[in-house]
């Protein structure tokens, strides 16, 4: 019952994403994206958090049955495991981008090839070095680049549970990795992510 309907809404989900146009313009929707991380740590965990600052709230009623299905439906193991959670990870992602007013074709494999911008944000990211990338973008949009920089390093300190400020970070993290691409030269956050680093491992546990 329960497993086959499962199944067969995630038999539904992939025949639709098979027949959708592939792009490759963005990072949230790869299998080693940020959004698709944390989507796996919310279900070894059992904790929906980590996925839930990467949807607007109006999402939460969409994704929460979802997940609690996934969660049941995994316990089985096996193959009934893995459509579990390549269902609700498809339905995370796919629910993110539509917050973004993105389009969604699919999860992209492992290794999909980057704009060398979005590495080098990364890589930032990660270290708190911003030269890299200023060496690749013009010189100016280096002061508000430096900003959005900035503003994402400070929001990195939430507490998973606290999903108001672990949106608001996701929102610095966007605003920066979409200017870094060029993508957004107002002051809006544009729509789309950034790739590539699981946020549970930058913030203080009490992602």
């Amino acid at each position: 019952m329960l497993t086959t309907s499962l199944i067969l809404s995630a038999i539904a989900l992939f025949a639709l994403i098979a027949l959708t146009p592939r792009r490759a313009s963005a990072h949230c929707d790869t299998e080693d994206g940020p959004a698709v991380v944390d989507g796996y740590k919310a279900l070894q965990t059992g904790n929906i958090n980590y996925a839930l600052k990467w949807i607007f709230a109006d999402g939460e009623a969409e994704l929460r049955p979802i997940f609690e299905r996934a969660i049941r439906v995994r316990a089985l193991g096996g193959e009934a495991a893995e459509l579990a959670d390549r269902h609700f990870l498809e339905n995370l992602v796919r629910i993110h981008r539509a917050g973004e007013g993105a389009g969604y074709d699919g999860i992209k494999p492992s290794g999909t090839a980057l704009d060398p911008k979005v590495v080098a944000a990364d890589a930032a990211m990660l270290d708190g070095n911003l030269q890299p990338l200023l060496k690749l973008t013009p010189a100016e949009q280096h002061a508000e680049l430096q900003a959005r920089f900035e503003r994402a390093r400070a929001s990195l300190g939430f507490d998973v549970n606290d999903v108001a400020a672990a949106r608001a970070h996701v929102e610095d993290y966007v605003s920066f990795f979409k200017y870094a691409e060029g993508h957004d030269h107002g002051h809006g956050h544009g729509g789309g992510c950034g790739h590539g680093h699981d946020h549970g491992h930058h913030q203080p546990h009490a992602h």
